[in-house]
C-alpha cells in the first residue's frame, strides 16, 4: 500500500485504526492540582454556587472555608464571589 492509496467508503487503514484505538485507551491521570480544583469545585457547588462562579473560585487562591461561610451567613453567591476574587 502506497501512502496515497484510496480506501473504499467507510474503510480506513489498519494503521489509522491502531492509532485511534491507542488514543482512546491512553489515559493521563489527573495531576494533584486538578484533583484539588475538582474537589473545591464540588464543595462550592454543594454550597449552592452557580457553576461558573464555582469554577472561578475553585481555580483561584480564595479561601474555600470563607467562601462557604459567606453564603451560610446570608451573603449572595455573586457578592461572595466579588469579595473572594
Amino acid at each position: 500500500m502506497g501512502p496515497r492509496q484510496l480506501f473504499p467508503a467507510g474503510f480506513v487503514s489498519r494503521e489509522a485504526n491502531r492509532r485511534t484505538l491507542m488514543a482512546q485507551t491512553t489515559e493521563i491521570p489527573p495531576s494533584e492540582h486538578e484533583k484539588v480544583v475538582s474537589w473545591r469545585l464540588h464543595v462550592l457547588i454543594e454550597a449552592g454556587y452557580p457553576p461558573e462562579l464555582a469554577k472561578q473560585i475553585a481555580n483561584s487562591e480564595a479561601d474555600l472555608h470563607h467562601a462557604v461561610e459567606l453564603v451560610s451567613a446570608g451573603c449572595s453567591h455573586k457578592t461572595a464571589a466579588e469579595i473572594l476574587l
